[in-house]
């Protein structure tokens, strides 16, 4: 006999209790066998902390017939893959073939053979194991995938940065600022994730910079200035065109973070809600960790200093929005710099998860 504990759960929704009876004795010996008398009974069943693994479902019943639970069950996106098998004495063809549009695997008849039931519960069980196992190992090759790629993008952004004369862990610190600000004004899901990740790889583009104007020392001549000023357009071209949202982000984000909310800024001098959300969300993040930094052509500002710069720069340099957002959000700003500081050494990505 199966140990109980490995068995898999059989709820059976009838309210005779003989058809009940007939069919606990059939399953019990294999199968851990719940019972509900009524619809609500049965969903909350299945909506429950331990749902079942199939459910044997009768038509008719007293309130809410066995096809509204079955639509209600698959409605429930946590729930809708359950399988549904009738067991019911309506044994007209259309009535088998409404059971199966509504999103029932198989219909048994009435009245009962044990032989049938064991059998059909036997063979969707393996079928929804097999299934479940299926989507375990793409959920998991998936997030795998995920990983690899973030940490590529990652390792792409600290090659623009040994470039630069930044150092330190100054693109975990600004894509965390990104992520912050970008929750504040409703980026949630995948979308923030894809914020926070393609954030570190803004400043890609300076690759393209020759050394001897990307690491000088002093103040940049202006023919310096106008090759310093490519290297957004560069980074688009590095990352390409691609309709993937990540690399697509990516691309957005190194080509519009030095525009400006007063249409100042370049390659394209776009001004406004013109400017892509992401955009200015990376441009305030990527200035504020550059102000609280230090540069071999500045010391750190403080963060009193910072935020005032900040804030007299709303409605020019920075949306006037998000400025107010990053105020209100200012004892996350400080945990985030504490937690990312350079003095820590440069953080790894095992590490970034138990950091923030």
């Amino acid at each position: 006999m199966t140990d109980l504990r490995n068995r898999q759960t059989i709820l059976v929704v009838d309210d005779e209790p003989a058809n009940i009876e007939l069919l606990r004795n059939v399953l019990s010996e294999h199968y851990r066998v719940k019972v509900a008398t009524n619809g609500e009974a049965a969903l909350r069943q299945a909506y429950s902390d331990a749902p079942p693994d199939l459910i044997l479902l009768d038509v008719m019943m007293p309130g809410m017939s066995g096809h509204e639970v079955c639509q209600r069950l698959k409605a429930n996106p946590d729930r809708r893959k359950i399988p549904v098998i009738f067991v019911t004495a309506m044994n007209s063809l259309d009535d088998e073939r409404l059971g199966l549009e509504l999103g029932a695997v198989d219909y048994i008849t009435k009245p009962l053979s044990p032989a049938i039931v064991e059998a059909r519960v036997r063979t969707h069980l393996a079928l929804y194991d097999q299934t479940r196992e299926m989507e375990r190992m793409v959920a998991q090759r998936t997030a795998e995938l995920k990983l690899s790629r973030t940490q590529i993008i990652r390792r792409l952004g600290r090659a623009a940065e040994f470039k630069d004369n930044e150092t330190g862990n100054h693109v975990l610190r600004m894509s965390q600022y990104a992520r912050l600000i970008g929750m504040r004004v409703g980026v949630s899901g995948v979308a923030l994730d894809i914020l926070t990740d393609t954030a570190t790889m803004h400043d890609i583009g300076k690759l393209g910079i020759p050394d001897h104007i990307l690491c000088k020392p002093g103040k940049l001549d202006p023919s310096e200035w106008e090759v310093m000023r490519t290297h957004p357009a560069i980074g688009a071209d590095i990352i390409g065109e691609h309709e993937d949202d990540l690399l697509a982000t990516a691309r957005v984000i190194a080509l519009t973070h030095h525009e400006k909310w007063d249409g100042s800024g370049y390659p394209a001098g776009l001004a406004g809600e013109d400017i892509p959300l992401l955009g200015r969300i990376v441009a305030l993040a990527d200035v504020l960790d550059a102000l609280l930094s230090a540069r071999p052509y500045k010391p750190p500002f403080s963060m009193a200093q910072t935020m005032a710069y900040i804030t007299e720069q709303a409605g020019g340099h920075f949306d006037p929005d998000l400025v107010k957002v990053l105020v209100d959000a200012l004892p996350e700003v400080e945990r985030i710099a504490r937690n990312f500081a350079d003095d820590r050494g440069a953080l790894t990505d095992l590490e970034i998860a138990e950091t923030v």
